[in-house]
């Protein structure tokens, strides 16, 4: 996991989507999230996580309900949400930790 924590020590706000391929939510949030990348460009890293293949870290972070997104900053959980959620919304809360 030391990974894990250089991914999202950094001082740009860290957007992480926790989901599943066969979870129609999380697939759905995919085009979202591109749309929320795609506007923020370098103020803001978003990254997906399979949970399946990331089973210790979604059990660590208590990920119980897909798609689970995550906003960290300096090592810091700043958001959390589960569900889906339009790219305006998004954008909006990860401007308010830039």
């Amino acid at each position: 996991m030391s990974k894990f924590g250089e991914l999202i020590d950094v001082e740009i706000p860290v957007l992480l989507e926790f989901y599943t391929d066969w979870n129609e939510q999380s697939t759905a949030m995919h085009l979202v999230l591109r749309d929320v990348a795609a506007a923020l460009g370098d103020k803001a890293k978003v990254i997906k996580i399979d949970v399946e293949k990331n089973e210790e870290l979604a059990e660590a972070l208590r990920v119980k309900t897909l798609p689970t997104l995550i906003i960290y900053k300096n090592g810091e959980m700043k958001w959390r949400q589960s569900g889906e959620l339009d790219a305006n919304t998004l954008i909006n809360i990860i401007q308010e930790y830039a």
